[in-house]
């Protein structure tokens, strides 16, 4: 396996926040209302990641280092796992596992609607991100993870839905995501420089004779 310390470095890091969230949520150094916080903080959480990993292309290609490649798909899994405890929390703080009152829920927040959309497309990408679904799958396989495009768009309309009042933070996301998407565009991708030194010339020695 290639590059393993830098792999255990970003596993590591993923699994950072959330434990430390949870044990903010658990000692109520979240505020009055804990479980909204967390909900929040790994919905974010889910986007942040998402947009790391859409980052390892471009980042990829600018510095010619193969391990931004190396952990794509784990940063994409962790994006997952993100989506899944953001998922659950939502469940259990919010509806206090209460499923009659989600359908009450969906009626007043349909912006549930559009998350549960990229939930679906990103529980898609999660299942088919090994060697045997792309082996299966082939050319298909690029096409169906062309879906993150569509996660990032859905996952930036549920948070804009949400904090309407306060743009400044979505714009920030909103921003880097178009970026990064236009940084995807093949004739933009082809001439992303590299920031590789460049050799430095051949020095032809001259013997000058006595």
């Amino acid at each position: 396996m290639r590059y393993p310390f830098w792999r255990v470095g970003v596993f590591v890091a993923a699994c950072v926040a959330p434990i430390l969230w949870l044990y903010q949520a658990w000692s109520f150094a979240l505020g009055p209302d804990p479980g909204k916080i967390l909900v929040d903080r790994l919905g974010l959480g889910t986007l942040i990641l998402l947009l790391i990993t859409l980052a390892m292309t471009p980042l990829q290609r600018l510095s010619g280092w193969a391990g931004w490649i190396a952990v794509r798909r784990q940063l994409g899994l962790w994006c997952f796992a993100y989506v899944v405890m953001h998922l659950s929390a939502y469940a259990v703080f919010i509806l206090g596992l209460d499923w009659a009152q989600l359908g009450v829920e969906l009626i007043k927040r349909p912006y549930i609607i559009v998350g549960s959309l990229a939930f679906v497309c990103l529980l898609a990408l999660a299942v088919t991100s090994n060697r045997y679904s792309q082996r299966r799958l082939g050319a298909r396989w690029k096409k169906l993870h062309r879906l993150v495009y569509v996660i990032l768009g859905l996952g930036l309309l549920h948070m804009l839905w949400i904090v309407r009042a306060d743009l400044k933070e979505w714009a920030v996301y909103a921003v880097i995501g178009a970026l990064l998407l236009v940084l995807r565009i093949p004739a933009i991708a082809r001439r992303i420089p590299r920031l590789k030194a460049q050799k430095a010339p051949a020095v032809t020695k001259v013997t000058i004779s006595p």
